[in-house]
C-alpha cells in the first residue's frame, strides 16, 4: 500500500450533497469546541501530542475543520491525499504521536454524529472513515517520504 493505493481508494469517496457541506460548515466553531474540550480532557493527551503542543493540537482541529470544509464543498482526492501526507509529516516532526490521528478522529466521529443532522452524517462519515482506516498507510507513506527527504547523497 503506497501513494497510489489511498489516491485510488479516495477517488471512491462521493461528494458530499450541498446541504451537507454547508451543514458542516456553518456548525465549524461548535465541532472544533467540543473537540478541543474531549482532546483537553484526556488523561494520555501529552503522550499523543508532546509536552508543549496542546496549543498547536488546537490550531490542528481548526485548521482541519476549515480543510474538511473546503473538501467537502469541493471534493479533490489528490488535494485530500496530499494535505494529509503533509500534516502527518509536519505534526510528526513536532512531536505528536501516530496513535494521535486514531484518537482524534475517533473523537471527530462521535463528535458529528452528536452535532450534524442523520442525512448529513451518513454523506461525511465515508469521508472520516476512510481517514481511520488508511492511518497506517499516511504514516507508511509519510515516513517514507521523510526518509527520502533526510538522505543526502
Amino acid at each position: 500500500m503506497d501513494k497510489n493505493y489511498l489516491l485510488e481508494t479516495a477517488n471512491n469517496l462521493k461528494q458530499v450533497s450541498n446541504s451537507s457541506s454547508k451543514e458542516y460548515e456553518l456548525k465549524a466553531e461548535l465541532l472544533i469546541a467540543e473537540m478541543n474540550k474531549l482532546m483537553l480532557n484526556r488523561n494520555d493527551l501529552e503522550k499523543l501530542v508532546g509536552k508543549d503542543n496542546f496549543e498547536m493540537m488546537q490550531e490542528n482541529h481548526s485548521n482541519h475543520v476549515r480543510f474538511i470544509a473546503s473538501i467537502l464543498a469541493n471534493y479533490n482526492s489528490e488535494v485530500l491525499v496530499e494535505t494529509i501526507l503533509w500534516v502527518f509529516r509536519a505534526y510528526r516532526s513536532h512531536g505528536f504521536s501516530t496513535n494521535y490521528w486514531s484518537a482524534q478522529l475517533n473523537a471527530w466521529m462521535k463528535i458529528l454524529l452528536n452535532h450534524l443532522s442523520q442525512e448529513s452524517y451518513n454523506e461525511i462519515f465515508p469521508l472520516y472513515e476512510w481517514m481511520q482506516i488508511n492511518i497506517p498507510v499516511f504514516v507508511k507513506v509519510s515516513d517514507e517520504k521523510l526518509e527520502s527527504t533526510n538522505t543526502f547523497h
